[in-house]
């Protein structure tokens, strides 16, 4: 059961590191936090730990829910255009993707050897998510894009911990998933007020105000 979820999760990422419009974006990130979702509620299950069943929980309504909300609704108020504006377009960024696999896969086999396949194979797309984020907010020029990448390098530094470490201390989540509600909440402000000020939010445009 854990290998479908996991196989869904490296699914849709592969899928968001291709998008070129923003709903397929934030599609992707649903659907990838749903698979966290639906990972912690079979821990809760197995282990029968109330405050998994919490983190759980937590994780539907906040990243499931609530900030793929407030994305697509902050799209439809600032009114801007749904591409992604990419720097290099989805076919070398599949490539990119399959290299991020690999590589997350050898530095994954490195830390754990191949005793344990399972454990190697979150591990690496653990790893896989991370960088997926991280290349999101180098290559994508809109500034909400960038914040959904931030997002989804979360999303990989939560699996990373949860697998590491067998679940991190309950009040360390609370505390994590607070800083990111109200992180979206202060970037999703800039960003309006950013297009506002300067009616788009591609970040490539911006950095040409400078001196």
């Amino acid at each position: 059961m854990q290998g479908i979820i996991l196989f869904a999760l490296l699914a849709f990422t592969y899928l968001m590191v291709i998008a070129k419009r923003m709903p397929a974006l934030i599609r992707g990130f649903r659907y990838q936090s749903l698979c966290l979702f639906a990972i912690t509620f079979v821990l809760a299950l197995i282990q029968r730990e109330p405050e998994l069943y919490i983190v759980s929980g937590l994780l539907f309504i906040l990243k499931v829910s609530l900030i793929p909300y407030l994305l697509r609704r902050m799209i439809d108020k600032i009114k801007v255009s749904e591409d992604l504006g990419l720097f290099i377009n989805p076919q070398l960024s599949l490539l990119w993707a399959l290299a991020f696999t690999y590589l997350s896969w050898i530095f994954a086999t490195y830390l754990n050897g191949a005793n344990n396949a399972i454990l190697t194979g979150t591990l690496a797309i653990a790893f896989f998510v991370v960088f997926s984020g991280i290349f999101l907010m180098i290559f994508r020029m809109t500034a909400l894009s960038q914040i959904i990448g931030l997002l989804v390098m979360e999303n990989g530094l939560f699996l990373l911990a949860s697998t590491v470490s067998g679940g991190m201390p309950f009040f360390v989540e609370i505390a994590i998933f607070f800083d990111v509600f109200v992180s979206v909440l202060i970037m999703g402000f800039f960003v309006y007020r950013i297009n506002k000020l300067f009616t788009h939010i591609d970040v490539n445009k911006l950095s040409r105000l400078r001196g």
